[in-house]
């Protein structure tokens, strides 16, 4: 009987250290008590982004199990793609660094060599989706815009941008195409903050930008009457349709607004091209990365926070006040798929935006 009694006990301790680690990775608030989480974003300091980030981070912290104390670095540079391969070459493995911020699908669906790594090798944290606006300096044209279809008009206005496969920049480019206005491209701008004095400056006339930071940064040059809202872009589908936004009533949609200067809808290599990059950016426009082989326990933490910090109803309501609009969390399994869906665009496409890059370099 001493002997069965054994050979049980020794059963026992055997299962309970099988299931220690999944004791451990279903308890993720050991994981970060006492601990400082370094957040990198990818944009200088001072602009929008670095601006959201910062006022993300106490939700973040709330909903992080263990309560982390949380740092937040900038690393600009190479159009964000610094801080991108940084997270993947150099970054310790331990769960204490991560990134938040804006991605760029472009740089992996090109072959971009200035990205040296895929995104689906990083570990997914969270993220959520944008809606992007156009908006331009009121004297594009002589005499002024007076409405948003007065844009049509412009000659050789300039479009800002970070550099040339910046997406901002590119949706920006690419919807002057589809409308057929002349313009040139302008690179080498740091952040959207450069952009934005550039525009004040009046070095370009056209920018993309979020619809919070339309609406926050550049709301006073937009009551001065100095800009104007173009059109926010949407997703239209292979029917023609489009979803509209009750929650923006300054401008119309790019549809619409391409509707009202040529009485059809808009078409064409120029417009697949702008209608899968809308897609792209706005389903997924800031996403949270940490480094492959990051410790479970911390990534369990690290999406426990991140979701739950979106859905925040505090949150939620910091953002209707500072933009008009929420942001909508993008889930695990739903930013994966936009991960993986890179490699799923049409050849065509993929010629149109490499033209458009080519020609936006010259």
């Amino acid at each position: 009987m001493k002997r069965v009694w054994t050979t049980i006990a020794g059963a026992t301790a055997l299962l309970t250290a099988a299931l220690a680690p999944l004791s451990a990775a279903a308890q993720p608030g050991e994981f970060y008590a006492g601990k400082t989480l370094t957040i990198i974003v990818n944009l200088a300091a001072g602009g929008t982004v670095d601006t959201f980030v910062r006022s993300f981070v106490p939700y973040l912290k709330k909903h992080i199990p263990g309560d982390p104390n949380i740092v937040v670095q900038n690393m600009p540079g190479a159009g964000g793609l610094l801080a991108t391969n940084y997270l993947m070459e150099k970054a310790a493995r331990d769960g204490l660094t991560i990134t938040y911020g804006p991605w760029d699908p472009l740089a992996q669906a090109l072959g971009n060599q200035g990205l040296r790594a895929r995104y689906e090798q990083f570990e997914y944290l969270g993220g959520t989706s944008d809606i992007r606006v156009n908006y331009a300096r009121t004297d594009s044209i002589p005499g002024g815009l007076k409405k948003p279809a007065d844009i049509a008009k412009a000659k050789d206005i300039a479009v800002g941008a970070l550099n040339n496969t910046d997406i901002s920049g590119l949706v920006a480019h690419l919807s002057l195409n589809v409308l057929g206005v002349p313009h040139k491209f302008v690179t080498g701008y740091r952040g959207g903050q450069d952009i934005f004095l550039a525009m004040q400056r009046g070095e370009i006339q056209l920018h993309n930008t979020s619809i919070g930071t339309f609406r926050t940064r550049s709301g006073n040059f937009i009551k001065s009457g100095e800009g104007m809202g173009i059109a926010y872009l949407v997703v239209v589908n292979k029917d023609g349709s489009f979803e509209r936004n009750k929650l923006i009533t300054e401008m119309p949609a790019f549809p619409e607004l391409y509707k009202e200067v040529y009485g059809k809808m808009p078409s064409g290599p120029d417009f697949d091209a702008l209608n899968w990059l809308i897609q792209q950016f706005g389903d997924l426009a800031f996403v949270g990365l940490a480094p492959p082989d990051t410790p479970p326990q911390a990534l369990a933490a690290l999406r426990k926070g991140f979701e739950g910090a979106v859905n925040d109803p505090a949150f939620a309501e910091w953002a209707l006040k500072r933009n008009g609009i929420p942001y909508e969390f993008v889930t695990v399994e739903r930013g994966k798929a936009v991960f993986k869906s890179l490699a799923e665009v049409s050849p065509q496409v993929l010629t149109t935006v490499k033209a458009t890059i080519e020609a936006a370099g010259k």
